[in-house]
């Protein structure tokens, strides 16, 4: 008997088919994995037996737990009968500290009718610690970083003592060490009768933790495989519909002479006072060169390559293009020198929800493209459809909302937008982060393709054998730092994760 069964489900949006005819079973104390392509299905799904997507007349099927039929309207409903789910945007309250966002709906009362804070102080204090994190849950969650702040989500969903927990890509936003803090967590979960269901698009961690892996492809169940029956090509086969014979493209480039040099940056830290995030960094990029910014989560990556770009301030810095100083003091400065940033949440940052793809696209154009102010619609057309075909955007009309898109036609719109502008360089924070394996081949080509063109390029990347792969050069950051400058013959996983933690294995340990 199955702890939980969804037979026959279906679902429409205006027309379009998100689900057709879907079946997922879950044994109990199971780790079921759901794998899929962006814009598979998955994520419609989860919702459905989550209940965020209601039974109505576009939604069909039935959802049984524990041998009995449910049908949610709400995630409360789903809630209250032991399904609980994680989600990969962080859906937390920022101005309302931890232990409100974890006991947030079900706050315990005193005996008069109020909340009592004594108790939801103590018990987020122990379940956080349960998890290994020790923080001030008196404090605003903004205060924290995204990994602290997925991981009070992980600390919410267990508080609703869950019979089915769901996460949905839930180490996007976690380093490698509280990865797999958080893969032990998951089995100890087994062990206690919780059974789960992972969705990832990291295929070492669903084969690492999952007991059965079942895939969907343009809506529909394709296969289902037990853990005997692992095997890396035949998944990404079924995810994708065809075969990936080379990851990694390997394309021909030359490095010419140093385009972009980095001066002594330091950047204030966005939360704590008298502290700073990035202090005194400098590096340099030739043209034509991918060049890796390796570091942990904190490490000042982002805020770095932010402060570059004017999109947030900086104490200290100089930039100079082609060896002639730039003045950068906000984002449209860089964007007329040639610098470009791809940013790490690209809902928030680097979309416009509300717009159409075309809009989207265009953007950064608007001068070129208008007239007295006006936009000329054909040329605005012409140039949306050459780079819809350059980057295989897949969408049978640019005038959809962006956010009609899966995530990596979405960062591809994205990339298009600064491709427009004429860029000299360009920064890629997280350009692979939650896109499925087919778009992330698609997004390493692409790289490839412009740096070959001449292009610089700077990336950040969690997934370090990504970034190992993709890149020429290596500058490592700790703590805000430049620990080390390593080439490509120099760079391994050990070595690179020895100089992120603040550790080196120079022969000189300089």
């Amino acid at each position: 008997m199955y702890l939980l069964e969804m037979q026959g489900i279906s679902k429409r949006f205006a027309g379009v088919t998100a689900l057709d005819n879907v079946n997922l079973y879950l044994k109990e104390n199971e780790i079921l994995s759901v794998l899929g392509g962006n814009g598979a299905g998955k994520s419609t799904l989860m919702k459905i037996l989550t209940g965020n997507y209601p039974f109505d007349d576009t939604c069909s099927g039935k959802i049984i737990l524990s041998g009995k039929e449910q049908r949610f309207s709400q995630s409360r409903d789903a809630e209250n009968t032991g399904i609980v789910m994680i989600y990969q945007e962080i859906n937390l309250q920022p101005d309302l500290n931890a232990a409100e966002n974890i006991f947030m709906g079900i706050f315990p009362k005193t005996r008069l009718g109020t909340i009592n804070y004594e108790k939801i102080i103590k018990d987020s204090k122990a379940m956080l610690e349960s998890l290994s994190i020790h923080i001030d849950v008196t404090c605003p969650v903004r205060n924290y970083g995204a990994s602290i702040q997925q991981l009070i989500c992980i600390a919410r969903a267990l508080v609703r003592k869950p019979k089915v927990l769901v996460l949905d890509e839930p180490t996007s936003c976690l380093t490698e060490s509280e990865a797999v803090h958080l893969l032990n967590t998951i089995r100890n979960l087994k062990s206690q009768g919780i059974s789960s269901i992972y969705i990832s698009h990291k295929l070492d961690e669903v084969t690492e933790i999952a007991d059965r892996i079942m895939i969907l492809r343009d809506a529909q169940n394709v296969s289902s495989y037990s853990k005997e029956e692992f095997n890396s090509n035949r998944i990404v086969e079924d995810m994708i519909g065809r075969k990936i014979d080379v990851l990694f493209p390997k394309i021909e480039k030359s490095l010419h002479e140093e385009i972009l040099s980095v001066k002594d940056f330091t950047v204030e830290h966005p939360y704590a006072v008298n502290k700073n995030i990035v202090e005194g960094a400098s590096f340099n990029v030739r043209r034509g060169e991918v060049l890796g910014l390796a570091g942990l989560v904190g490490s000042g990556r982002t805020e770095l390559l932010k402060a570059i770009f004017g999109a947030i301030p900086k104490k200290t810095g100089k930039v100079y293009i082609d060896g002639k100083e730039c003045v950068i003091k906000e984002p449209s400065d860089a964007l007329k020198n040639g610098i470009g940033l791809l940013p790490e949440d690209r809902k928030k940052d680097g979309a416009i929800l509300t717009m159409s793809i075309k809009h989207n696209m265009t953007i950064s154009i608007l001068k070129k493209i208008s007239k007295f102010t006006i936009i000329k619609q054909k040329s605005e057309t012409e140039i949306s459809d050459e780079y819809q075909d350059a980057l295989s955007i897949k969408t049978n009309n640019l005038n959809n909302l962006i956010s009609s898109l899966s995530g990596g036609n979405q960062q591809k719109t994205i990339l298009s937008k600064l491709l427009m502008a004429k860029l000299k360089i360009l920064f890629l924070d997280e350009p692979t982060r939650g896109i499925d394996i087919g778009a992330k081949n698609e997004i390493y080509k692409i790289i490839g393709d412009l740096a070959a063109q001449g292009m610089a390029i700077v990336v950040i990347s969690s997934e370090l054998p990504e970034l190992l792969e993709m890149c020429d050069r290596f500058i490592v950051l700790s703590k805000g730092q430049v620990k080390m400058e390593l080439n490509k013959d120099e760079a391994t996983e050990h070595r690179v994760m020895l100089a992120c933690s603040g550790f080196d294995d120079s022969p000189d340990g300089s």
